[in-house]
C-alpha cells in the first residue's frame, strides 16, 4: 500500500495554464473553406468540352467473323486489323480471337459482327456480339421502269 499512496502523490502534477493552445483546426471548428486548395485564377473551376465535338468514347467496337459457334450463347470472333511491322515497317494483318456473348445463338459460321464492349460475363468474355451487314456483298440496285412514256428514236414516227 505505501506504493501505491507514493505513486498516486507523485501522478498528481499541478495543471498547466500556460500551455493553452487555440487554433481553429480543434474540435472540429474548423469550417470547409479552410481546407480547400488554393486556386490561382488561371485555373478554370468546371471546365466543359465544347459542344461540337462529339463524346468520347473509351472503347471502340471491333467488327470480325464468326469462327466457332459450337458453345451454347457464345461465338468465337476472329478480328483482322492492320499495324505497323517492327523492323520493316510494312503494315501486316494481325490477328485475335475474342469470345463473344451470343444471347439467341443467331450467327453461325462466317458470320460477320460487332464486338461491343459490356461488362464481363464470364473470365474470357466481355463483348456481345451485334448483327452486322455482311462485308462486300453489292447493294441491291435501284429497279429503274422501263417505259418512261416516252418513245425512243427507233419508235418516233416521221
Amino acid at each position: 500500500m505505501l506504493l501505491t499512496s507514493s505513486s498516486s502523490s507523485l501522478l498528481q502534477l499541478p495543471p498547466l495554464k500556460s500551455l493553452k493552445i487555440s487554433s481553429p483546426f480543434l474540435n472540429g471548428s474548423s469550417s470547409i473553406h479552410l481546407l480547400k486548395k488554393p486556386s490561382s485564377s488561371l485555373t478554370q473551376l468546371n471546365p466543359s468540352p465544347p459542344s461540337f465535338l462529339p463524346p468520347i468514347r473509351a472503347m471502340k467496337s471491333m467488327q470480325g467473323r464468326v469462327v466457332c459457334a459450337a458453345s451454347d450463347k457464345t461465338v468465337a470472333v476472329e478480328v483482322v486489323r492492320l499495324a505497323p511491322h517492327p523492323k520493316y515497317k510494312r503494315r501486316v494483318r494481325k490477328k485475335k480471337k475474342y469470345q463473344a456473348h451470343d444471347p439467341e445463338n443467331q450467327f453461325k459460321v462466317g458470320d460477320y459482327v460487332q464486338l461491343d464492349k459490356c461488362r464481363p460475363i464470364s473470365k474470357t468474355k466481355t463483348f456481345i456480339a451485334v448483327a452486322v451487314a455482311a462485308r462486300n456483298t453489292p447493294k441491291p440496285k435501284e429497279v429503274v421502269p422501263q417505259d418512261l412514256g416516252l418513245p425512243m428514236e427507233s419508235q418516233q414516227v416521221e
